[in-house]
């Protein structure tokens, strides 16, 4: 029976790699050979707190909801896709609502009894893989699942044309968010982070202006007249929620889309109430792979930038000890000969990765912070 490498996350802090066998598919679903995952602030909070919200660890589980490979059994053999970490039931009444992301019994990748993608083969159901061009590499491939959070975010907040919009918090999906702000029409988008080296990439992607938390809060009114449009909060703090609710105008839409650590969030009520806020809470995404793919293919939204630091999968430790420092921006396992990306129109495919743990992007926004 032939095996693999698998990274299962058995407590706080305790990665461990081990082989176990190749999973056969089953009808509906296919087998992929992964070749890349991103690690999410999420896989974060599993790995430093053993657990996220009201979910803890309870048995061993292979950790990644943000992952791309190879068909090598099943329709779309041979084809690279994108994977959707998310598997709703498609039957109860959210998903025929159009909500699958509210489906009460979806599983999800890195969560409860569902393993994720840090392992060199996986089987997933058909209905969620998303076939990606050549121009776009398997990193890339891997952060359109954060750019759908993105999107989805977005889209729960109204965003008219010409609006001005705040983004609080600057880690990858905040910085996602300040470009499809800037794509879907935003005239003014105002970005918020403590970290000097997140706000100078908020800055070199579009934004129009980059604030330290201080900064900011002295500042709304000038910055924005009456204050922005939507806010959208990415942080998981409660001081991001202020921030998000004091720089918003009266009537204007605040999207919490942060995870906070203790599960709980607070927020003063009465300035929400008497600015007559509406407040959208984000649940990871609705079916917007095919958005992302589009706008990451024609080059309106950059996530391959974003990537300040690649590992292999023997050293998925060293990138979780990585990507806890927050020294840069978005940290990437690369599984096997992973594919670089390709010029448009290109035919030669790139050659292949070296396996080196640690290196850095080449031609990167982000270059100097791994």
């Amino acid at each position: 029976m032939p095996t693999m490498d698998v990274v299962r996350l058995h407590g706080v802090r305790d990665l461990r790699l081990s082989r176990e066998a190749v999973p056969d598919p089953v009808p509906g679903h296919s087998l992929i050979r992964l070749t890349a995952v991103g690690l999410c602030g999420s896989d974060l909070h599993w790995y430093t707190d053993g657990g996220i919200g009201d979910a803890t660890l309870s048995h061993p589980v292979v950790p990644g909801h943000e992952f791309a490979g190879v068909v090598v059994r099943g329709d779309r053999e041979g084809r690279r896709v994108a994977v959707d970490p998310a598997l709703p039931c498609g039957a109860c009444f959210m998903c025929l609502e159009g909500h699958p992301n509210l489906c009460p019994s979806v599983g999800f990748a890195g969560h409860g009894d569902v393993d994720g993608a840090f392992r060199e083969y996986m089987v997933w159901r058909d209905d969620r893989l998303h076939v990606v061009p050549d121009s776009i590499s398997d990193a890339a491939a891997a952060m359109l699942e954060p750019l759908g959070v993105a999107i989805h975010a977005f889209d729960l907040g109204h965003v008219r044309l010409g609006a001005a919009v705040s983004v609080i918090g600057c880690g990858p999906i905040g910085l996602l968010l300040c470009q499809v702000a800037r794509v879907g029409g935003a005239d003014r988008v105002i970005a918020v982070d403590p970290l000097e080296h997140r706000r100078a990439v908020a800055l070199a992607l579009g934004a129009d202006a980059a604030l330290a938390p201080d900064e900011a809060r002295a500042s709304w009114g000038s910055i924005a007249d009456h204050g922005v449009d939507a806010a959208f909060e990415v942080a998981g703090t409660d001081d991001a929620i202020d921030q998000a609710m004091r720089g918003v105008r009266p009537g204007g839409r605040v999207v919490l889309a942060g995870i906070p650590a203790d599960d709980r969030s607070t927020f003063t009520a009465s300035l929400a109430r008497r600015k007559g806020l509406t407040i959208a809470m984000a649940r990871r995404m609705k079916e917007v792979y095919p958005r992302a793919i589009r706008l990451v293919e024609r080059g309106l939204v950059d996530v391959e930038g974003l990537i300040t630091s690649r590992f292999d999968l023997h050293h998925t430790d060293e990138a979780f000890r990585t990507a806890s420092g927050r020294t840069g921006i978005k940290v990437v396992v690369e599984i096997g000969n992973s594919r670089r990306p390709q010029p448009r129109g290109a035919t030669t495919a790139p050659e292949a990765d070296d396996g080196q743990p640690g290196r850095s992007s080449p031609e990167n926004l982000c270059d100097g912070l791994a």
